[in-house]
């Protein structure tokens, strides 16, 4: 009962600690907003596309799926004018609130092990501090094609284990890691705390790693979102203090981006585990095939440039 005690203490302290990560984050973006429209700094672009680009992208985040490859996509299509070298600075500003929001909204309404969770949090931040250093000196396509090859192979495994093939059972309903199970569970999640720096997402690879150790699919939603919301605010705290990047854009995605968290929330929250279990398969499967593509087009382009060489 004392560590039951001690651990709903923890992650009520971890949602004042998001919490206060939210009131940091909209006091620097509305306080640099209001010193660039003072200066006639602001970039001219339309709010509609811009809250817009924030609600479909966050709604799909807070289904599993990446929203800085949405906002892009949808940036793109919608012939935003932010320019390429902001992107970066971009997302991480205008994501990290419905981001936090995300990881409050899931540490609400979905059961985890406290201690499983606590463990998880800390692991992916520490790894995201330490392991930067590390994982820069490590070939990025290899860890590319390592990993995509990896979430490839645990997205079949998952498929095979669906009620209607079941071929292949894995999984569980588990709110929690124990024992040597956890142990894997945290090492991992150093991992990719650490691979977060090298522009790998966390969300795929820690959604298979908790589905394929026992827990419940649902399980992993409140691990991975509160894994990059204590992440993101910290970085984009130095993309506002640099500047470099689209300030009207970023608090309108933002604002759009709160939207799309609250009504996938409700989605997600009436789904049945079956539909649940479809939604990571999807996700693991979309990751590994964009990881995989990044991989295989670079090798390509180098190829071409190549045999430009020799040609010349």
């Amino acid at each position: 009962m004392y560590a039951l005690d001690i651990g709903g203490k923890m992650i009520n302290l971890i949602r004042v600690i998001l919490v206060s990560f939210t009131g940091m984050q909209a006091f620097l973006m509305i306080s640099d907003y209001s010193k660039a429209k003072k200066e006639n700094r602001l970039e001219d672009e339309s709010l509609t596309k811009s809250v817009m680009a924030g609600m479909v992208g966050n709604f799909f985040d807070t289904l599993g799926v990446s929203s800085f490859a949405v906002i892009i996509a949808m940036g793109k299509a919608m012939k935003m004018k932010f320019k390429d070298k902001e992107i970066p600075a971009m997302l991480n500003v205008s994501c990290a609130i419905p981001n936090i929001v995300e990881a409050l909204i899931f540490l609400t309404a979905i059961e985890v092990d406290s201690i499983t969770l606590i463990s998880m949090l800390l692991a992916a931040g520490t790894g995201s501090y330490i392991g930067s250093g590390i994982v820069k000196k490590l070939d990025e396509k290899k860890i590319q094609l390592s990993m995509g090859i990896a979430l490839f192979i645990t997205a079949t495994v998952i498929l095979l284990g669906l009620p209607w093939i079941d071929l292949l059972p894995v999984g569980g309903e588990s709110i929690g890691l124990y024992g040597n199970k956890l142990i894997i569970g945290v090492v991992l999640n150093f991992i990719y705390g650490a691979l977060m720096t090298a522009g790998i997402g966390l969300y795929a690879p820690c959604m298979a790693t908790t589905y394929i150790l026992g827990m419940s699919p649902k399980c992993a939603f409140p691990i991975m979102m509160g894994s990059c919301a204590v992440l993101m605010p910290i970085a984009s705290t130095r993309f506002i203090k640099d500047g470099n990047y689209p300030r009207k854009t970023s608090l309108a995605i933002t604002i759009g981006g709160v939207i799309g968290v609250f009504i996938a929330a409700y989605i997600f929250n009436s789904m049945p585990m079956n539909m649940i279990k479809v939604l990571c398969i999807f996700v693991i499967y979309y990751t590994s095939y964009d990881m995989l593509k990044k991989v295989f087009k670079g090798s390509l382009e180098n190829k071409l440039k190549e045999v430009n060489i020799d040609m010349e």
